[in-house]
């Protein structure tokens, strides 16, 4: 004989299958709780992130409710944690159920949608999504969110997977706009950047492979260079050079028998330190150095020489800034990627995955992504670190 709780349970069931022109008429079939990684205070993340549960607001006309499939960490996610980055998510309390203020982590993922309101209309349950906006909290099980938070993956998932959809927004789109808004780059002109390895790097490299330009690609000095240039090459890097050989004097030589009489126009630096004035360096006259990170944590320092005698032309990237500001033309470049990703044109960046399973405890829950941090944090030597959920 079942019992009530069972009873229960089937009933539940039964009702979400059915509809009223169109909309469940059960509108909280799942799970109302939310478990994510938030902080209290700004600092080292290992010290400061926390698991916390709460619950989430009752699903509205015009809101939907998500599963999150795919956060990835990024270098501006920890920024945030550290408390260094421009951009802050706000302390909370009611909204997150915490006597304390707390904030949430994460600015980067792929949902999958749970439940619409009834006048959500571009949206159904089964769909998918990447973040809009930044600043959302995207380390998280579930969320509560609106049609203008969310921008629709117009491919199954046979064709962009959860961990491709989740890496598409940041990285590519960064290299995306560099390569096309400061220089008028054509078929045959070359561009030189730091980090090439990075998510960013890696996508420099491939759009650039696809547009017919030629990269100089710097990266640190390891025992398994070789790998990596392979790995690169193999990606449509033209040349790949470490840190060491691009500071040696006597390499100019080789770059220019390398480019000819074809000029560096473009530089992209995401390091900052002696790297980033050794491919100032390299910069033709009237060249632009375009700073999008600054994972060396040294400034960028030009010789005043550059600047009179080259007239080189420095410039900051903030795709935050700019995507905020452009969503419209943010979801017409990422869709040209989904694009590409689906066509094999523009590989995946490699990932690390930490899973949150369904049977794992908070401790474990937490241990898990700390572990990811950590990974992070130690180099990963180019590999992006990923949250998933089951």
């Amino acid at each position: 004989m079942m019992s009530v709780r069972s009873v229960t349970a089937v009933v539940q069931r039964a009702i979400t299958r059915l509809h009223v022109n169109g909309q469940s008429s059960c509108r909280r079939f799942y799970s109302a709780e939310s478990k994510a990684i938030v902080f209290e205070t700004n600092g080292k993340p290992l010290d400061v992130l926390k698991l916390h549960t709460f619950a989430l607001p009752d699903l509205s006309d015009d809101t939907i409710l998500v599963k999150f499939l795919a956060s990835p960490i990024n270098p501006a996610d920890i920024n945030q944690v550290e408390g260094v980055y421009p951009l802050k998510p706000p302390f909370q309390t009611s909204a997150l159920s915490s006597e304390i203020p707390i904030a949430l982590g994460g600015n980067e993922g792929v949902v999958e949608i749970l439940e619409v309101g009834k006048k959500v209309l571009n949206f159904k349950p089964g769909d998918r999504a990447i973040m809009r906006h930044t600043v959302f909290g995207t380390w998280r099980t579930k969320a509560i969110a609106t049609i203008d938070d969310l921008t629709k993956i117009p491919y199954p998932v046979s064709e962009i997977s959860a961990l491709q959809a989740a890496t598409a927004s940041v990285n590519p789109t960064t290299a995306y706009n560099m390569l096309r808004e400061f220089v008028e780059l054509k078929p045959g002109d070359w561009f030189i950047q730091t980090g090439a390895n990075s998510g960013v790097g890696r996508a420099a490299i491939q759009l650039g492979r696809l547009w017919g330009l030629k990269s100089i690609n710097v990266v640190r000095s390891r025992d398994n260079i070789e790998e990596l240039r392979a790995d690169l090459s193999s990606l449509g890097a033209t040349k790949v050079v470490t840190d060491s050989e691009l500071a040696d004097k006597g390499f100019r030589k080789v770059i220019k028998d390398w480019t000819g009489s074809s000029p560096i126009k473009l530089g992209l630096n995401c390091t900052g330190g002696d790297s980033t004035t050794n491919i100032a360096r390299q910069l033709a006259e009237g060249g632009h150095l375009i700073t999008y990170g600054g994972m060396a944590r040294k400034p960028v320092t030009i010789p005043v020489s550059l600047f009179i005698f080259k007239d080189i032309h420095c410039h900051g990237y903030w795709l935050s800034r700019w995507s905020d500001a452009n969503p419209e033309a943010k979801e017409t470049i990422v869709n040209e990627i989904f694009d590409l990703i689906r066509t094999g044109e523009l590989k995946d960046v490699p990932v690390d995955k930490w899973v949150w399973k369904q049977n794992m405890t908070d401790a474990e829950l937490l241990d898990t992504f700390k572990a990811g941090v950590a990974a992070y944090i130690n180099g990963a030597q180019g590999r992006k670190q990923i949250l998933v959920q089951e």
